[in-house]
């Protein structure tokens, strides 16, 4: 591969990565909008619409995860590959069954591991992004971006005023979950954020900063389904995607063309089966429960969700790892 060659690769992917970060600021921006404008007109207290626009958002962020196994052994025989598949399924499925046996600690497990997954996850999306920029010369700051990052669209959703009907909505053993110390975790996290804030400025990374505002903007003014769906559909799931485009080697393919569209394509198309499959597991075990069946598959639909993140954590460690030495 020449330099040529090269600098096309680099500069299509520069162009995939701004892209979905302008993207995924722009839906958060647009959901915010929606949620005052739908609150007003709908009602606060109606929650057909939020429903509607989370379980939209949740499935486009589905298959974001459903390429761990092509990352993880690419060229794995399909021995090696059945097994690595099989270990992933029972992994999630043991988190299915934790978070419906202890949904207590379940959700507050999932709560902890899903803040600190998304907090990396998207400092590594922006550390590979100022790398295809050139901006080497200061290095990404994940202590004051990560914790903010991941905190917020988890936690604070979750802690609000509106967070009681939501968790009612989804599982009402869920309400009490932080204990009645909804003022101290908001407390806490808002000192997170503005500490996170400081340093941004101080280093003059306004762009991470207005990140770290829509963030804070969607999880205060949107509904908490709402709020962590288009989180998770829109901006995680986006962010990712735009990552394993560097690591698919039809993608890398497509980038050569210089053809970062297709490159992004290519890396959301092998996930959708997976969408289906989601799905249809949900909807089997909503069909065997006897509460309401939209109810009960909205918080299936959360746990299959939550559960898979328990894997896929696992699987992304190493390579948010390497994103972020550089």
């Amino acid at each position: 591969m020449n330099i040529a060659t090269v600098t096309v690769m680099e500069m299509a992917k520069l162009k995939t990565f701004s892209r979905v970060r302008t993207f995924s600021s722009a839906i958060v921006a647009i959901a915010i909008a929606l949620s005052i404008a739908f609150s007003s007109w709908l009602g606060a207290e109606s929650l057909n619409w939020q429903v509607v626009m989370a379980v939209t958002a949740l499935a486009i962020g589905i298959p974001h995860g459903a390429l761990d196994h092509l990352v993880t052994l690419p060229k794995a025989q399909p021995f090696k590959m059945a097994v690595f598949v099989t270990i992933y399924v029972a992994i999630a499925l043991a988190a299915i069954w934790a978070i419906l046996q202890w949904n207590v600690w379940g959700f507050i497990a999932v709560v902890l591991m899903s803040a600190t997954h998304f907090g990396i996850g998207d400092s590594a999306f922006i550390s590979e992004l100022n790398h295809l920029k050139g901006n080497t010369s200061l290095k990404f700051p994940v202590w004051a971006y990560a914790p903010a990052a991941g905190l917020l669209p988890v936690v604070i959703p979750l802690v609000n005023s509106r967070s009681t009907e939501a968790l009612t909505k989804v599982n009402d053993s869920l309400i009490n979950w932080h204990y009645g110390y909804t003022s101290e975790i908001q407390i806490a996290v808002a000192a997170i954020a503005t500490l996170s804030a400081m340093a941004l400025i101080s280093r003059k990374r306004y762009r991470d900063l207005l990140d770290l505002t829509l963030l804070a903007a969607l999880a205060s003014v949107a509904p908490p389904l709402v709020a962590f769906a288009v989180y998770f559909g829109c901006w995680h799931a986006m962010r990712h995607t735009a990552r394993l485009t560097s690591l698919l080697p039809r993608c890398l393919d497509a980038y050569e063309r210089n053809n970062s569209r297709r490159a992004f394509a290519l890396a959301v198309i092998p996930g959708l089966p997976a969408l289906a499959g989601t799905l249809i597991f949900v909807a089997l075990l909503a069909g065997f429960s006897q509460n309401n069946v939209s109810d009960t598959f909205l918080w299936l639909t959360l746990v299959t969700i939550w559960a898979l993140t328990v894997p896929h954590m696992i699987v992304t460690a190493k390579l948010d790892r390497a994103a972020l030495k550089n």
